[in-house]
């Protein structure tokens, strides 16, 4: 299990005095859910993308337990927003080819493996062998979920991997992505950006609001596991939660 450290994290746009995170320390416990929610421009991609690797803060760093993160790399799964397919590829090709850069297992058995985690996610034998074009945007996050969970990396980030759904289709990717989360034999660290409140407080065990690059509030979510979407809001604590997080988005603190 992994935990991940943000110490004393700047980052500095490029050429002016301006900050897209100032000051940044924040810690993801090994297992953990959090979301990072705030107002356009407050550095939530700013800081996922500094857990990927694909940014280099100005200074300060970002740690996976005591090892410093200097680049992409396997220990890390990743989904954006706008899936991220190859589109020549099958569906299971594009499963396969990513359990590929990992293992070293016979072909027919990174076949296996990808086939049963996208019977997983739902998608059956047709779709398996269709191209992304020929997919649903839903269906075609169902595949990015797939393989971000094949390769089966300690910590999983997401950047609004459900924005680009329906209301109905983004419930049941939640819901996915808790049921896949939780019937692992160790549970994986997840950071999820999102502009949803509901949905950062159904998926998470805190919420986390940035606004102009800085914390303005670490929420811990107290609704015990499995959670139940249709009765969550019925809970005592869930509309003083909410208005919490509301008046944190907004600068009210």
């Amino acid at each position: 299990m992994s935990t991940i450290l943000f110490e004393d994290i700047n980052v500095k746009y490029d050429k002016t005095e301006q900050y897209a995170l100032k000051n940044l320390n924040l810690t993801i416990q090994a297992g953990q859910i959090v979301s990072l929610i705030g107002p356009s421009g407050c550095g939530k991609s700013t800081t996922l993308n500094l857990a990927s690797g694909l940014l280099t803060p100005t200074s300060g760093a970002v740690k996976i337990n005591d090892s410093e993160i200097t680049g992409p790399g396997l220990d890390r799964g990743v989904v954006f927003q706008n899936y991220s397919l190859f589109p020549w590829m099958t569906v299971l090709e594009n499963i396969t080819f990513a359990l590929k850069q990992k293992s070293k297992e016979p072909k027919e058995v990174i076949t296996k493996k990808a086939i049963q985690i996208l019977e997983k996610v739902g998608l059956d034998e047709k779709a398996q062998k269709s191209f992304p074009s020929a997919l649903s945007g839903g269906m075609q996050q169902r595949v990015a979920i797939a393989r971000m969970f094949i390769l089966d990396a300690p910590v999983f980030l997401m950047d609004e991997p459900f924005s680009a759904v329906d209301e109905i289709t983004r419930n049941q990717l939640q819901d996915l992505l808790l049921n896949l989360w939780e019937e692992g034999e160790t549970k994986k660290t997840v950071l999820v950006v999102t502009h949803n409140i509901d949905e950062a407080i159904f998926l998470s065990d805190r919420v986390v609001v940035l606004h102009d690059g800085q914390i303005q509030e670490d929420l811990a979510i107290p609704f015990k596991r499995p959670r139940n979407r249709f009765n969550i809001d019925q809970e005592e604590e869930y509309t003083k939660i909410r208005r919490e997080l509301l008046k944190a988005i907004s600068g009210e603190y």
